[in-house]
């Protein structure tokens, strides 16, 4: 009996492994399919799922010495950056479900790797969706409140601030990830939105 319950478990963690190694598991793998049509919300999903693409190719694979990596002590490590396009990522995605960007509150606890990467993917991927069937952009504004007060900025603010600053990371962490002897897979097409199987 005790046997049996020892290769139970062993079954089931293995399962659970392997569905962490399960590239399916996290969205954008690849970009969506396109909408039938052009709508201001289907284009600013559009806009997301190319940064969801980009992010997920941008940190698939990377070694713990690489979220170390710095090319100088004035500069941010892979990591830190990583840090900064999650919070970006949670803009954009508070901004969607019409939620204050709180800046008052401390003391976040520290994620890891991974989970800060899930996290990322799944902010900007449910950001997508909801926008996708935006009908007025204004609805959306980012708010943010912080000790001087709570602040309202149009939409407009959020393609100009984090989706592109969001965008300009992701392309530093391709290029420090190079420089740390870790470059991206190869066979990742960004116009395309795949990684090519050949």
């Amino acid at each position: 009996m005790k046997l049996k319950t020892t290769l139970m478990a062993l079954f089931l963690i293995t399962i659970m492994h392997s569905q962490d190694k399960n590239p399916q598991d996290l969205p954008y793998y690849q970009i969506p399919d396109y909408p039938d049509s052009y709508t201001p919300g289907t284009v600013v999903a559009r806009m997301i799922d190319g940064l969801g693409f980009r992010y997920y190719w941008a940190t698939e694979g990377l070694r713990p010495e690489d979220l170390a990596y710095k090319p100088s002590e004035s500069n941010r490590t892979i990591d830190e950056t990583l840090d900064h396009i999650y919070n970006l990522s949670r803009v954009v995605y508070n901004s969607s479900i019409k939620e204050i960007n709180d800046r008052t509150k401390t003391g976040e606890k520290e994620l890891s790797f991974q989970e800060k990467r899930k996290r990322t993917l799944f902010n900007l991927k449910k950001a997508s969706e909801i926008f996708s069937a935006a009908k007025d952009l204004n609805e959306y504004p980012v708010i943010f409140k912080s000790k001087s007060g709570t602040f309202e900025n149009p939409f407009w603010n959020q393609i100009n601030g984090p989706i592109e600053d969001a965008v300009w990371h992701c392309g530093q962490i391709v290029a420090l990830r190079r420089a740390a002897d870790n470059p991206i897979d190869s066979k990742v097409n960004v116009f395309r939105g795949v990684r090519r199987t050949d």
